[in-house]
């Protein structure tokens, strides 16, 4: 019986963590997409292509891919259970290529 009470607050504790991953991930996915983009920047490509292509299908409809100079900038929304919390959450990354 304690256990059936304790279920919604578990539910939630679940759905936190589930976020939090999704959230890491997706930082994880834009740096990535950041740093290929400048690669690409450094090897005389298309910048913004090679981001686009160093991510799953799925990452890419919420993602932006801005090159300014000789920087990059991917920003994404990370997935989300709950579609009016993912509306409001974004991360993002920069590379650059040379010196700061």
């Amino acid at each position: 019986m304690e256990l059936l009470g304790a279920l919604p607050a578990l539910l939630v504790v679940g759905l936190v963590v589930l976020q939090l991953l999704a959230i890491g991930y997706a930082k994880v996915l834009a740096g990535d997409a950041a740093e290929a983009g400048a690669l690409a920047l450094a090897g005389g490509a298309d910048a913004a292509r090679a981001a686009r292509d160093a991510v799953p299908g799925w990452s890419k409809a919420g993602m932006r891919v801005r090159v300014a100079g000789r920087e990059v900038r991917v920003t994404m929304r990370p997935p989300s259970p709950l579609r009016s919390l993912g509306r409001g959450l974004e991360v993002g990354a920069t590379a650059r290529v040379g010196r700061r």
